[in-house]
């Protein structure tokens, strides 16, 4: 069982070359190379090229690499996708998707992108939210490739005219929505930022809230997060020695064939050892990831 940890995905301005160097010493488990909102009009095409090149010349390890380009419908999105494409990153995230048929345009042009490139969608707008089933559906077409979620609260307010407060009420539906949707069909979702860098504490409680929901990780605005991320979206120690006692008492020949059973005095079901497989895995590709 091979799972990829997503602790933490942070955004990197990719008009700023200094921050893609750098990048390639932060213990982030995904970079975002970012074309769209954090890049001036003026500076897209540079910001372009410098992703690009970043991209192809490697060096960032272990750290799962994607390019958020701008959206196919503006000036630079076909630009953008052309030079993502040639790069051979991991995923390319495309913002603004709606409707399945804007997923089915971004996936035609991944058809000529390396087998390694995956699709990544922003889920940033109320149709978006709508249509989540027909999109997380998609899914299941490998030529899609598609591969996760990534949530964009902040346009999600925008549109909305919802306000974000500390327990972000108003955004329960749109991430309950784009989970249970992306778990319908085996696919990833990452958490919007959180905007004050400076307030770690609130930054924490999101996080953990995030946790509860469902969250693979969560998307980041400032080095600064991503320790914490990686903390709270990583199995505790606790949580892996109870997976394993419980995957080894499956295992035992007097449990075998049983569909639920008793450890310490606690039952437990076959969906907790597959739940307890999964926390293993996670918690070992983390090991793995970290090195010596």
């Amino acid at each position: 069982m091979h799972f990829r940890p997503r602790r933490s995905a942070l955004y990197m301005p990719a008009s700023n070359a200094r921050a893609l160097e750098k990048a390639k010493s932060l213990a982030a488990d995904v970079l975002i190379f970012d074309l769209e909102d954090a890049v001036a009009p003026e500076a897209k095409a540079a910001a372009r090229g410098q992703a690009a090149a970043a991209a192809k010349s490697g060096g960032y390890g272990s750290r799962e690499v994607l390019i958020r380009i701008n959206a196919l419908d503006t000036p630079w999105g076909p630009d953008d996708a052309a030079a993502a494409i040639s790069a051979a990153p991991d995923g390319i995230l495309v913002p603004k998707v709606c409707t399945p048929d804007d997923v089915r345009h971004a996936a035609a042009l991944l058809a000529v992108a390396s087998k390694r490139t995956r699709l990544w969608l922003m889920m940033e707008t109320p149709l978006a939210i709508l249509n989540a089933r027909d999109i997380a559906a998609l899914a299941k077409d490998p030529l899609a490739r598609l591969a996760g979620f990534v949530m964009g609260t902040n346009d999600l307010a925008k549109e909305t005219r919802a306000v974000l407060d500390a327990d972000r009420a108003a955004a329960l539906y749109w991430l309950s929505a784009t989970i249970t949707a992306a778990r319908a069909y085996g696919l990833d979702v990452l958490d919007g930022v959180y905007n004050n860098f400076h307030d770690l504490e609130g930054f924490r409680r999101e996080c953990e809230a995030g946790r509860r929901l469902g969250m693979d990780g969560k998307t980041l605005i400032h080095p600064d997060q991503v320790a914490m991320a990686n903390e709270v979206f990583a199995p505790s120690a606790a949580e892996v020695a109870w997976a394993r006692k419980i995957i080894a008492a499956f295992e035992l020949a007097e449990n075998k064939g049983k569909g639920a059973i008793t450890v310490d005095g606690r039952m437990v079901e076959l969906l907790h050892a597959d739940i307890g497989r999964r926390t293993v895995a996670i918690a070992d590709a983390i090991e793995k990831q970290a090195g010596p």
